[in-house]
């Protein structure tokens, strides 16, 4: 089995779907999970230190292979009331730009001459749900239902933007990977048929994917939800990797054997409950099993399927990161 001098290899070489010496894993806590493992590190949070816009929790305690930053991107607003409002609304969406280019750029290059891990540039919410901001859910929803040319153009005029400050990120050397993506789905299923986001979704998602492809790197995409009448399409389409697969809603095991030979999976072992309410033990002999599987032929990173969240004990903490930690 081949050796990686990286991290950033490790991964690299988990998404082109080979077996690796150790699964690579990027595990996140929520903000709750964040305070609390401040508290168990002794840490004060105003003497974190800070890279590239998130607290330094990585170096910290994960050690993840995976460095997830924030880059600039944009904002609603201020939006005129009528976007609050059940009718369509007629005021035009306007928007700003949110962060430093400048400030980006210097510390992207100084954080990637100190650290061998894989860089994935995070957005997340980058399309239905910068709709559902604007609009509110219940109200865009409505506007699907409603008065579909108006969803799909502002989906549209989305989408225009966000490759625009894409556009601005992906020259950048160090960056290995965009991470997109909305939540379209529900534990019970999608939050819309396939046919319309076929229609309203898919062409300004393939847009996006096309362009992060055309600069060579990996698309990485997030929803949350029993999303997998989508996983066809999502492959279709090229993405490189899909983050999360919720065990309580989906058969996980059963998509790694369908199509983990096309897709890669981040995420995976349950945050409702093995995590909160299983003992160390048992969170070391299922996720030691879950990896066995998922990383079966490569093309897994190992992680919960959600954030951390406080519920959390730090006993299972710790045996989830031991797990994370050990060679195949």
């Amino acid at each position: 089995m081949t050796t990686y001098s990286t991290r950033r290899d490790l991964v690299k070489a988990a998404i082109r779907h080979q077996e690796t010496p150790r699964i690579p894993y990027n595990i996140r806590p929520d903000g709750q999970m964040q305070k609390k493992l401040r508290t168990h590190l002794g840490r004060d949070e105003n003497a974190e230190p800070r890279t590239l816009g998130r607290l330094d929790l990585n170096d910290l305690f994960f050690d993840n292979d995976v460095e997830m930053i924030s880059i600039p991107w944009w904002a609603w607003g201020p939006l005129s009331p009528d976007w609050r409002g059940m009718d369509t609304p007629v005021s035009p969406p306007l928007s700003r730009g949110t962060g430093s280019y400048t400030a980006f750029y210097d510390d992207l290059q100084a954080f990637r001459e100190e650290n061998d891990r894989y860089i994935l540039a995070t957005v997340y919410g980058s399309h239905f749900e910068k709709a559902n901001a604007a609009r509110g859910i219940e109200n865009f929803l409505a506007d699907v239902a409603a008065d579909f040319a108006f969803a799909k153009r502002l989906c549209t005029t989305i989408i225009d933007r966000n490759m625009v400050m894409l556009e601005n990120i992906l020259h950048c050397d160090a960056i290995d990977g965009v991470l997109l993506g909305s939540d379209w789905g529900s534990q019970r299923g999608l939050l819309m048929s396939p046919d319309v986001w076929d229609e309203m979704i898919r062409p300004g998602e393939q847009r996006e994917y096309d362009l992060v492809h055309s600069y060579g790197k990996d698309v990485w995409i997030h929803s949350c939800g029993k999303i997998d009448a989508l996983i066809p399409r999502l492959i279709e389409m090229g993405v490189d990797v899909l983050n999360p697969l919720q065990p309580e809603c989906m058969d996980v095991e059963a998509i790694k054997r369908e199509v983990g030979d096309k897709l890669t999976f981040w995420g995976g072992v349950s945050t409702q409950q093995l995590l909160p309410f299983g003992t160390p033990d048992e969170v070391r002999e299922q996720c030691r099993r879950f990896k066995q599987v998922m990383g079966k032929g490569g093309g897994f990173i190992f992680a919960p399927a959600q954030d951390l969240q406080a519920d959390v004990p730090m006993d299972n903490v710790q045996a989830l990161l031991e797990v994370a930690r050990e060679p195949r």
